[in-house]
């Protein structure tokens, strides 16, 4: 499988950008991402902070959680 360019720090902080104001289009215009990638971040990392990423078993709580709701 392919490594990503971008660390999950560095995802969770495009994500920041976007919510802070700035345009979807203007964000990945910036980071050079097409729009259904950062959809598909804001699914998967949409309402974590920068230190959940180092939590271990964050990724099966996210999943059972998402399972459940």
């Amino acid at each position: 499988m392919k490594r990503s360019r971008f660390s999950e720090e560095q995802i969770i902080a495009i994500l920041k950008q976007q919510e802070s104001g700035v345009s979807t289009a203007d964000v990945c215009r910036e980071h050079g991402i097409s729009s259904a990638t950062f959809y598909k971040w804001k699914a998967k990392f949409g309402g974590l902070e920068v230190s959940d990423t180092s939590l271990p078993g964050l990724r099966v709580t996210r999943a059972l959680t998402a399972i459940m709701a």
